[in-house]
């Protein structure tokens, strides 16, 4: 099994896929745990000198007026995670605690939080064996880090509370943790705060989100080519020189690429036939240019994500020289506004790729095709209805698009007082994204079948791979009317495990 090492420096974002998705093993670098040892060293002076200092001697937040006495440190320690482990609603994905277990280890191992190296191998333990605390849908505003869903992972560390074991299986932690050798810790000054002071559960999101996307609109300029050409458009629009007249790198990719899926098309350039069109509806037209912004989009949130990556974010942090500063870097800013805003590009994808469906079922716009690509229009409904799902999907979208992170509450009696929401920015981007993988799904349904009801045209020999694959698929194709919801179930599985992109790809090579 593949095995990511976790040094000083962060870590990548093909590490974060493979522990969160693939599974992979986790070790520590030499180097991680010399930084883990000498960081605990200051931590450890600074613990046994009369003066406070905030996480190591006094309590925290709105009561870090408070100094802590000595004989009572292990217990202020064990309290925070047990209080901040205060999540409610359903669990959420395996992945996704994961991806923030993992990412809480990685800043751990900067050698920044004063954490000793036992409980950061105990993090990789946990990680290794399939121990998967459970962490619930509410508890983080995205300040302070995301602090209940960690503090629930720090919970199962303790030997406390419950998590899910490589079988599935729900179980209390100190069952899961004794079954497989692992001796739960004993927090010490500094510790709890640490493995709970962090921006880890949406970063993990965001890297996941930016995966997930990557391969979406990809797809999403595929079903627009198979849109195109069903609907007898030009490919003129495509031509690189109209791109570099507007430089923007995302639009050039995505224009490149619904040509190269329509290279060699019978059915593209008919739009002077029978019915003379100057210009394709700019659902057609433009697609480069609303997918290209998205990918553009997507660029700049990659670049946050690297940032977040190579990170520390604890409060507050071991500095070299042998200070412990408090900070303010456990605020969700930074990312929370790029899970924002990847979800209104997701919205707008999905809205063109609606209109461009609805626009191949209308007769009156089609330019040829029967209503509803309906077999035998009024006794056959065609895919009057599947348009309908996917306008409720997209609908679901905007609201989706709705920015958390232009809220803020404020919590800890006002110390707290700004928040970035930034979880829920996370959460409802995955929603999102699951989403747009349906309305590209439908797109490819509809404009698969268009294309086949254009008889004595070829289509492009990409297009013409993508229908025979989705049709070996099970993803029927022309006919009368028949059970729907298989068909759309099979094709967005077609989409989501990547077997379009892989269909175009054998034809056309690697898209961009």
């Amino acid at each position: 099994m593949h095995t990511v090492v976790v040094g000083t420096s962060g870590v990548t974002t093909s590490d974060v896929l493979a522990v969160a998705r693939g599974g992979a093993r986790v070790q520590l670098s030499e180097e991680a745990v010399a930084a883990l040892a000498a960081a605990r060293e200051i931590v450890d002076a600074l613990a046994a000198k009369p003066d406070p200092v905030y996480g190591v001697s006094t309590g925290f937040g709105a009561l870090a007026t408070r100094h802590i006495s000595p004989e009572l440190r292990a217990q202020l320690q064990r309290n925070i995670v047990r209080s901040h482990a205060a999540g409610m609603g359903p669990a959420v994905e395996r992945e996704v605690v994961r991806a923030l277990m993992f990412l809480r280890l990685k800043t751990v191992c900067s050698g920044h939080t004063g954490v000793r190296p036992e409980v950061a191998q105990t993090m990789a333990d946990l990680l290794n064996a399939g121990i998967t605390p459970v962490v619930h849908e509410y508890g983080s505003l995205g300040c302070s880090g995301d602090l209940a869903p960690l503090s629930h992972c720090a919970l199962a560390l303790m030997g406390e509370g419950d998590a899910e074991g490589p079988d599935g299986v729900v179980r209390p932690a100190a069952e899961l943790l004794a079954a497989h050798g692992i001796q739960p810790v004993e927090l010490r000054e500094k510790e709890g705060l640490a493995l709970l002071n962090g921006t880890d559960g949406m970063l993990g999101m965001l890297v996941m989100a930016l995966a997930d996307l990557d391969t979406l609109y990809r797809s999403a300029d595929v079903t627009a080519a198979l849109s195109l050409e069903a609907l007898l458009g030009t490919d003129r629009v495509l031509a690189p020189e109209l791109h570099a007249i507007r430089p923007h790198p995302g639009q050039a990719a995505s224009a490149a690429n619904m040509a190269a899926v329509l290279k060699g098309s019978g059915l593209t350039g008919h739009h002077q036939d029978d019915a003379p069109r100057v210009q394709d509806a700019y659902s057609v037209r433009c697609a480069p240019q609303v997918a290209g912004a998205g990918r553009d989009t997507m660029t700049h949130a990659r670049l946050v994500a690297d940032r977040e990556l190579a990170s520390a974010v604890d409060n507050p942090v071991v500095l070299p020289d042998g200070r412990v500063e408090s900070n303010g870097n456990f605020h969700g800013a930074p990312v929370a506004y790029v899970l924002d805003f990847l979800a209104i590009a997701a919205a707008d994808l999905a809205s063109i790729a609606e209109r461009r469906t609805d626009r191949l079922l209308d007769k009156n716009r089609s330019h040829g095709l029967p209503p509803f690509l309906a077999d035998d229009a009024g006794v056959d409904s065609g895919l009057m209805i599947a348009q309908y799902t996917q306008a409720a999907l997209v609908s679901e979208l905007k609201r989706l698009a709705v920015p958390a992170s232009a809220d803020s509450i404020p919590s800890s009696a006002m110390q707290e007082d700004h928040v970035s929401m930034g979880w829920s920015a996370a959460r409802k981007l995955r929603t999102a994204v699951d989403n747009l993988t349906r309305v590209i799904a439908i797109e490819l349904y509809a404009a698969t079948r268009a294309v086949e009801l254009r008889e004595g045209l070829a289509p492009a020999p990409a297009t013409r791979a993508v229908i025979d694959a989705v049709r070996e698929a099970g993803v029927q194709g022309t006919g009368p009317d028949r059970f729907l919801a298989p068909d759309l179930a099979a094709a967005d599985a077609f989409v989501r495990d990547g077997r379009l992109l892989a269909a175009v790809e054998k034809v056309t090579g690697p898209l961009q």
